[in-house]
This record gives C-alpha cells, structure tokens and sequence, in this order.
C-alpha cells in the first residue's frame, strides 16, 4: 500500500494554542502529530486530519502569536474546508465541545451536506460532504 504524505497545511497563530490545541482535537477529532514549545509556550504544533480511510489526508499548523514577527497573521483570520464522509456525527461533536455555529447542519442546493463553525480564537470552519 502507498502512503500519501498530506502536502497542504493551513497554517495560523493563536491567542492560546494550548486551548486551540484541546479544542481541535475535542471538537474535530484532529491527532496530535508534534508540538515543540519552549519555556511553555507553543512555537509550532502540527494536527493531522486522517481520512475515511485512516491515512493522513491533511493538517493544520499553528503557533503562539507573536505582534514583531513579519511574516505573522491576526489571531482568528482563517478559514478551512475540510471534506467528511459523516458531517453529522462531527456537527454533534463540534458542538458539544463549544464551537460557534455560524450555518448549521444543512444540504446544499450543489449536493454538499455541511455546517460552518467558529473556533474559540476567531477561525471559520466548515466541514461537508463536498458533492455526493
């Protein structure tokens, strides 16, 4: 069997990526890959995103905002996609752990099954079956 190694990774930073952390893999179900902090604080933190078939098929990527890094972004100004077989039981999930729905669960007039989230640091998140 070939294995697929995940080549996109949205990235972004974090108020507390520590929280951010507990919350994606409570509420989404990410696995924590690696994290590597120093005095306690999260420099970068990988979470990988297996598909309907257990391999990797993506992840995400973030760390501690810091204001004097030149490459840095805002806290909260993602937003990511992310293709399921089950949106429903992940919407339930998603929930319960305190994410912020900004569309529940739905069907699409284009043949998605899908819900839009709000994580605790401002990113947007949906999730859908894409097209069946």
């Amino acid at each position: 069997m070939t294995t697929t190694v995940p080549t996109v990774w949205p990235t972004f930073v974090c108020r507390d990526p520590h929280a951010q952390l507990r919350f994606l893999v409570d509420a989404f179900g990410f696995t924590e890959r690696a994290v590597h902090t120093d005095e306690g604080v999260v420099e970068h933190a990988e979470l990988v995103w297996d598909g309907p078939d257990g391999a990797p098929a993506g992840g995400v990527m973030f760390g501690q905002h810091r204001p004097d890094d030149p490459c840095g972004q805002p806290p909260g100004g993602a937003s990511v996609h992310v293709v399921v077989t089950a949106p429903d039981d992940l919407y339930d999930r998603a929930v319960a752990a305190g994410a912020v729905v900004l569309r529940p669960i739905e069907n699409t007039d284009y043949g998605s099954r899908q819900f839009v989230v709000r994580d605790p640091e401002g990113n947007v998140w949906s999730f859908g079956t894409w097209y069946e």
